[in-house]
């Protein structure tokens, strides 16, 4: 089946001064290919007429289908309709209802639209309006010559909810190209080299294909499967899959968007658990990264991060299991994991400490990291020799100590 091209066009100078990164990019290409669509190129345009208009052109001459975001609000530096009116030589005029409709949208808010709002009404013969609910920026879906332009606004919560609602089923219904699925699977507990080895017999296949990944979470196993429509693609992966689970089973936590603190969030919320932590090496990491899940305050009671030793003793660490074993130890991690447990009332306690870097801590090399979960009448012990990047240890840290966790409330809860 032919190849359904694809480009992305990020626009704003912003982007290119670095004041702000590009997820929008990432966000489509990860989805287009299921909808039959390959990206074959990416690029960011600063807010210049006469560039941006070229670059339309240009896209258009190599792609089937054009993907921009950015450039769609009021001001005089949002030029994207400006510049895809330019390309394709086609006028701009108001549409009286996409104007009405803009300010009605300012009318509920209790405000007068602004007349600089009004280019957010235009539309060229070849456009139809790509609603926005989320903000005052509608897309702009233009058909000419058998070519696509799908121009959406650029705050990511706006383009992802119109990539949800208005573009994807629309996509899904014109688009005839081979599709394209991937299946991504997340470990821990393993190093890359290691993972390779254990699946080593799957990655030689061409479709599906088997890709791995460090990621700061773990090590990622992404199967990439192509077919002539979705059940053939999955159908030709499902093997591979099986596979990799049979052999990473026990050092597999989660798939696709699945998150350390959305699966801990689940198994606390149906066990009715409370949590705990105190946390040296991680800084405070693990209980933000906890409390990025909404609802997270019903079994989180509270985290203390004691960076020093006397921190540590201050919030119930004995002092004499740091000076008898160290600070960095799997002693002192479980009695972090108990002082945070009584003292901040929870069911189960988790204590982290470790060496972040650059240098070594108490003889002990960067990377090293015990980690300790207490409850009642258990204690479980993780200790961790990770690579000896400052950012890495923090991350890998919490992740590991997220999943075992979960690993933990599953077990107390599955009898």
């Amino acid at each position: 089946m032919e190849t359904v091209k694809g480009e992305i066009l990020s626009i704003g100078t912003e982007l290119l001064m670095g004041e702000l990164t590009d997820t929008n990019s990432a966000y489509i290409a990860a989805r287009a290919p299921s909808l039959g669509i390959a990206i074959q190129r990416m690029s960011q345009v600063g807010d210049d007429l006469q560039l941006l208009a070229g670059a339309f052109a240009a896209a258009l001459e190599r792609a089937d289908v054009v993907f921009s975001t950015g450039g769609l609000g009021p001001t005089q530096d949002d030029l994207t309709r400006e510049a895809i009116s330019s390309a394709l030589g086609e006028e701009m005029q108001v549409d009286p209802d996409l104007l009405e409709d803009l300010k009605a949208w300012f009318r509920y808010r209790g405000a007068d639209m602004p007349p600089r709002n009004t280019k957010q009404a235009t539309l060229i013969p070849s456009a139809t309006t790509i609603p926005n609910n989320q903000g005052t920026a509608p897309g702009w879906w233009v058909e000419r010559q058998g070519k696509i332009v799908v121009a959406m606004p650029g705050p990511p919560g706006e383009m992802y909810n119109m990539w949800q609602n208005q573009v994807a089923p629309k996509l899904k219904g014109r688009v005839r190209g081979q599709v394209i699925i991937t299946r991504n699977i997340k470990t821990t507990d393993l190093a890359e080299a290691d993972v390779a080895e254990r699946i080593a017999q799957f990655a030689e296949s061409e479709n599906p294909y088997l890709g791995i990944y460090a990621k700061h979470d773990g090590i990622h196993l992404r199967i990439i499967g192509r077919g002539s429509t979705e059940e053939e693609a999955r159908a030709l992966m499902e093997p591979v899959e099986s596979g990799i689970l049979e052999i990473m089973g026990p050092h597999v936590w989660g798939f696709d968007d699945d998150s350390p603190e959305g699966a801990l969030a689940q198994v606390l919320t149906e066990s009715g658990l409370t949590v705990a932590t105190m946390e040296s090496c991680t800084g405070g990491l693990m209980a933000s990264t906890i409390t990025d899940v909404p609802g997270s305050s019903a079994y989180f009671r509270g985290g203390i991060v004691s960076y020093s030793n006397e921190a540590k003793i201050a919030n119930g660490v004995p002092a004499e299991t740091i000076h008898d074993h160290g600070a960095i130890s799997s002693q002192t991690a479980e009695a972090m994991a108990k002082a945070a447990r009584h003292r901040l009332a929870a069911d189960i306690g988790i204590g982290v400490t470790g060496v972040a870097g650059p240098s070594e801590q108490e003889g002990k090399a960067v990377g090293t990291v015990f980690i300790a979960l207490t409850t009642e009448g258990i204690v479980k012990p993780v200790a961790l020799r990770l690579p000896p990047r400052r950012t890495v240890v923090k991350y890998r840290s919490v992740t590991t100590a997220l999943v075992e966790l979960t690993r933990l409330v599953r077990g107390l809860t599955s009898g």
